[in-house]
């Protein structure tokens, strides 16, 4: 993977719901804390179980999330595992890389930090939980 501008990175975070309302330069501190990852297809980007306290920001890519109650499939610009850096408990969910995937990883430190500062990234959490709680899965097998 090509190592991403900070100018490339903000415009990704601001795709994604959680991070829309949030101001240029805001984000363009929160960037340079990003982590860039890759997964290949069939690589799991999370584990169910797993004690982590941080989430991905897909860049590209699709991803499969397998929960007890159905899977999901969803195709970049989307994040997961944000409820990690809400409240790292195990994972509820794995996620797999339905095909290759680049990602932001974000530590909750730094998302901590930017939350203090800036109510409108609550905000997007909130609308994110929201939209996740009406989702329709399929039916795990």
């Amino acid at each position: 993977m090509d190592r991403l501008l900070t100018v490339d990175r903000v415009a990704m975070l601001r795709h994604v719901g959680i991070f829309a309302e949030t101001p240029g330069r805001v984000l363009a501190g929160l960037a340079g804390a990003l982590t860039e990852e890759s997964f290949v297809a069939g690589e799991a980007v999370i584990r169910r179980g797993a004690t982590e306290d941080w989430l991905h920001v897909v860049t590209s890519g699709t991803i499969e999330i397998i929960r007890e109650d159905g899977r999901i499939r969803a195709d970049a610009p989307v994040v997961v595992g944000d409820l990690a850096v809400l409240d790292p408990q195990p994972r509820s969910a794995t996620v797999l890389a339905v095909t290759d995937v680049a990602a932001l990883r974000l530590a909750k430190a730094d998302f901590d930090e930017a939350l203090e500062s800036r109510p409108e990234i609550a905000r997007g959490v909130i609308l994110a939980l929201v939209e996740r709680l009406r989702e329709k899965r399929e039916p795990h097998p």
